[in-house]
């Protein structure tokens, strides 16, 4: 057994030798930064889970679950580390200080992009030095352009709600592709104290091109196109961010897609390399509103992206690194609940067909316009004696009224009522525990459909938990260990072999 005093001396000569790994492996040429908003060890095991079982196996069979064919892309790499995600003024960071610490290596405060805590100074992100130093660089998002994560590598603002500024700097970036969502305030201000600049004119002026359809945005892997780019998918939601996985149309470019062209694009234009930065917004979307199959797919979505870089890596595995993370927990997911114990069946998720807020969007909104006149919230069975909901209920999401236990039906009964009328039995205090500022009937039927597969949840925000790190290829011994979110910037631009050591002021 080795001795208690010898384990700090054994931890130092495991980070010299990982160091002196890393200085002797090739640097990056070619550098994708892969981050999945909101995701963390529940999310990537809840995944994993349900692909096993999806795939044939059982989600409590270690040999099932132990199978490659059943195990996510990115916990395959065979670098693995651990990250701490809090910000310089909380323990549950949100995603503009996230986004800072892994583009800049500076800790700031909730709300503000590429600026430090006191809101004086502003930093270069890793993207910036990368575009200074003649890499071609691609910023990619399943949500908004201008939203926190992908905004930390190209603007510093005060508050992340000034998107006309942040769209301002997006067009004057000069970076070369530009690929997802689209643009929330491209027009006007979105909020008091923005800027109120035409976006599209903006993008023009600076020798942008702006690409939308399917065929077109595809075309952008052929050599003749066009040097800046930006490639907004043709359908989006109200926040101008794709639509779930779970219910992307054809018409879109999946995140994979996306990830793809931006590759085959980036590597035409030069040969000094290229710094690609991936995010899959909405799983933290789908984890702040609890619906596991919505965030289930949009990691898969993400994973999927991931193998369009191990793809290219293949090609080039002396010049290329893939490094991929969480920039936080959402929702606090957990595998396991109170009321399966050991078990888990992952199989009833298969019964949900859409997300949460497809679900409001479409049944939901066509339901409760036909029943709420006159509606009585005093009854206590408005739900189960309409037999369109209970069909609802079996025909989107597989729960079967007659198979719930009594608990379970008298919380979709008050959820019903308050999201009817907005009325119920239950205090204040119960309601916001219940539902948070979610439509309740829909955030409760999808509490109950995870806690029967065995999922729980314990929060509608951020938490405070580490998050996993996994990399592979020249220089991936750097992200192995167990450190802070700002040394993964720190280390990014290390393994580019950059000159300059992060922070680095504007």
């Amino acid at each position: 057994m080795t001795p208690t005093h010898s384990i700090p001396r054994l931890l130092a000569v495991v980070a010299l030798c990982s160091a002196s790994l890393a200085d002797a492996a090739p640097l990056a040429k070619y550098v994708f930064f892969f981050l999945g908003d909101g995701m963390a060890s529940g999310q990537i095991q809840a995944t994993e889970a349900y692909l096993t079982t999806k795939n044939g196996g059982s989600a409590i069979k270690a040999v099932d679950l132990l199978n490659p064919d059943n195990r996510l892309n990115m916990t395959q790499l065979p670098i693995q580390g651990m990250q701490t995600t809090y910000d310089a003024g909380a323990l549950m960071t949100d995603s503009a200080s996230a986004g800072t610490a892994f583009a800049t290596g500076i800790k700031t405060k909730s709300g503000v992009l590429g600026m430090d805590d006191t809101l004086t100074t502003s930093y270069k992100s890793v993207a910036q030095l990368a575009h200074e130093h003649g890499r071609k660089v691609g910023i990619l998002s399943s949500v908004s352009l201008d939203h926190a994560t992908p905004a930390a590598y190209y603007a510093s603002v005060t508050s992340r709600g000034y998107m006309n500024q942040i769209e301002t700097q997006l067009a004057e970036s000069g970076y070369d592709f530009f690929g997802g969502g689209g643009l929330v305030a491209p027009t006007g201000a979105a909020r008091s104290g923005d800027s109120e600049n035409n976006i599209w004119d903006l993008l023009t002026a600076n020798g942008y091109t702006v690409v939308n359809g399917r065929a077109s945005i595809l075309a952008l892997k052929d050599r003749g196109a066009p040097e800046k780019v930006v490639a907004i998918n043709e359908t989006l939601d109200r926040s101008s961010a794709m639509p779930y996985a779970i219910d992307r149309p054809e018409t879109n470019l999946s995140l994979a897609e996306m990830t793809e062209v931006a590759i085959e694009n980036l590597y035409a234009k030069n040969n000094r390399g290229f710094f690609i930065m991936v995010e899959g917004g909405k799983i933290d979307w789908a984890c702040h509103a609890n619906d596991a199959v919505a965030a289930i797919n949009d990691v898969l979505d993400f994973d999927a992206a991931i193998a369009k870089a191990l793809a290219f890596y293949a090609k080039h595995p002396n010049d290329t690194l893939i490094v991929v993370t969480g920039d936080h927990e959402t929702g606090g997911m957990t595998i396991g609940h109170a009321t399966t114990g050991y078990s888990a069946y992952y199989d009833k998720l298969f019964g949900q067909s859409n997300s949460f807020e497809h679900f409001a969007a479409n049944q939901w909104e066509a339901h409760k316009a036909k029943y709420e006149s006159g509606y009585n919230w005093t009854a206590d069975d408005n739900l189960s004696s309409n037999a369109e909901m209970v069909a609802l209920l079996k025909d989107d999401f597989g729960l079967v009224w007659n198979d719930l236990n009594d608990y379970q039906k008298e919380k979709l009964e008050d959820a019903y009522d308050m999201s009817m009328i907005g009325e119920n039995d239950n205090s204040g205090a119960e309601n916001k525990l219940l539902y948070g500022n979610y439509e309740p009937i829909i955030v409760t039927i999808t509490h109950i459909l995870n806690e029967v597969a065995s999922i729980g949840w314990t929060s509608y925000s951020h938490t405070g938990v580490p998050v996993p790190v996994f990399a592979q290829g020249g220089q991936a011994d750097l992200f192995a260990g167990f450190y802070d979110n700002t040394d993964i910037a720190k280390n990014l631009s290390k393994a580019m072999g950059f000159r300059e050591t992060l922070p680095v002021v504007k």
